[in-house]
């Protein structure tokens, strides 16, 4: 049997409508576009959580966030300490796991154990030593530790100790989709899996000059917005695309993803070699650096609304994908694993209890009605750092119902006539929401989730000082810097431009 390779390429922060391919005219991302336009592109494809570290869990284990107990990014605080953050929030959050549980058996472990070479390279976050790559299946690991962000920036000199730093101003992305290439370059015989997670578009922003001087005239052609940023219940949130910055850091990756695929067709390995590309949660739309937006989905990485968890999620495999497929079936990060083992023709182990399903069937034009007519399922008991509330989610066809663990309350959103999730009709249609909250709290229980808690020191006009604090002294601010960003004469710290260097 010639068993295909495959390259996984992950994405940090980038949204649904961060792509070309996906309908933006601001960002530019001819080989991300590639990838989807020669295999499937699934519309309705899905994060496992709107934050990083739950989704990545959950793309190496196949389970949903409650399952392998990381439901939070790994750093973020809990409990009474959560009022650390000074944001006078009514719940406390429940405790998560920390680092990958050991017994937790990756696809990467199940691939290597049947003959796989593997590989990974860039940002990790699923706990410090002891709980690295080289832990969980992969034989060799470029810059994968526990950090969430590139330490020192994305270019050189950073501070990782998995990942020498190159000489000063190299890029980061540019230097994983290197690594990722040579290691491609030296296979000959075994099937391989490449893992190539990038840390960007994570913050920090920042770009190198001539892309910012790019996107900066470009954005000057477009019309200029009366504001860039609503404020939606907890935080002002983007409404445009014209950040030259993080416009920069987007065509920085592709570049580095066509660097990985012109290494695949260097070594006639393109047709056997599933490539697969997708991101942890949404665009960051509030919160972080404000960068960019997921109109018209509402929200992005951190809330609880389509912005927060719908993700570009591409398949490419020429020998056994039809170029140019669109589906739209919903599909989710847990199913990445019992996909790619099916390809490999690798069983699942007995131990792990896999909760997604595979999307093998879809993948070669079929139907397949089982995973077209299941629900989809999120929890987050959580406060996100871009205004996300402590929520769960079903998606049932078109129907998606969020409850809320502040006041208890039901939102019910039909997708097909709604997709910006504007109308809640959980009232007019009572019987609907009454359904889905049913079947939510089952999946609940069964899964073992964890809930917030009252805060017994809640202040609620703490809360309204700091809510009022956000739209009125903090949005105008926003304005003005991300305006600044377009002025000829602006300039960034001084650790960075950077990159300026040809590569090949």
């Amino acid at each position: 049997m010639n068993r295909p390779n495959f390259v996984f390429i992950l994405a940090d922060d980038l949204g649904w409508n961060d792509l070309g391919v996906e309908g933006s005219t601001f960002y530019e991302s001819p080989n991300i576009d590639r990838i989807a336009h020669e295999g499937m592109r699934f519309t309705q494809g899905y994060a496992a959580c709107q934050v990083c570290s739950p989704s990545r869990a959950s793309i190496l284990t196949g389970k949903t966030p409650p399952k392998h107990g990381i439901t939070d990014w790994i750093g973020a605080l809990t409990g009474e300490a959560w009022r650390e953050n000074d944001r006078f929030n009514k719940l406390l959050p429940p405790e998560y796991e920390h680092s990958l549980r050991p017994d937790e058996i990756t696809f990467a472990e199940a691939l290597r154990q049947s003959g796989y070479r593997t590989f990974f390279a860039g940002k990790w976050h699923l706990g410090a030593a002891g709980s690295d790559p080289e832990d969980f299946g992969f034989e060799i690991n470029k810059g994968g530790w526990e950090v969430g962000s590139p330490n020192g920036g994305y270019f050189a000199p950073w501070v990782n100790p998995k990942l020498e730093s190159g000489p000063d101003g190299e890029s980061l992305p540019i230097r994983l989709a290197q690594e990722t290439a040579a290691f491609i370059n030296q296979q000959e015989t075994e099937p391989f899996l490449a893992y190539l997670s990038f840390y960007s578009v994570h913050g920090p922003l920042e770009t190198s000059q001539d892309r910012w001087e790019k996107f900066r005239i470009k954005a000057e052609k477009q019309e200029p917005p009366q504001n860039r940023f609503v404020f939606d219940r907890t935080l002002p949130v983007r409404q445009i695309q014209d950040c030259p910055i993080y416009a920069g850091m987007i065509e920085a990756m592709d570049d580095a993803v066509g660097i990985v695929l012109n290494a695949l067709e260097a070594n006639n390995l393109s047709e056997n070699t599933v490539v697969i590309f997708t991101s942890d949660n949404g665009g960051v739309s509030s919160g972080d650096s404000f960068s960019s937006s997921m109109l018209p989905l509402r929200g992005g990485k951190g809330r609880q609304w389509e912005g927060g968890i719908r993700e570009p999620f591409y398949v490419r495999y020429p020998e056994q994908i039809a170029q140019g497929q669109l589906c739209d079936v919903p599909v989710s990060g847990i199913d990445f694993y019992p996909t790619i083992l099916e390809l490999a023709g690798v069983p699942i182990p007995q131990k792990q209890d896999v909760d997604g399903v595979s999307l093998v069937q879809l993948l070669m034009g079929q139907t397949d009605t089982a995973v077209s007519t299941r629900d989809l399922y999120w929890h987050y008991p959580h406060y996100g750092n871009q205004g996300g509330e402590p929520s769960s989610i079903i998606r049932s066809g078109d129907w998606k119902l969020i409850h809320y663990y502040e006041n208890g309350r039901d939102e019910l959103y039909n997708l097909k006539n709604d997709p910006g999730e504007q109308f809640d009709v959980s009232q007019s249609e009572s019987q609907i929401t009454k359904q889905l909250r049913g079947k939510l709290n089952e999946w609940l229980k069964n899964s073992g989730a964890k809930f917030p808690t009252p805060d017994p020191k809640y202040d609620p006009q703490k809360e309204a000082a700091y809510l009022h604090q956000l739209e009125n002294e903090l949005m105008p601010l926003l304005e003005d810097v991300h305006a600044e960003y377009l002025d000829p004469n602006w300039q960034p710290d001084d650790d960075w431009w950077g990159s300026q260097v040809i590569y090949d």
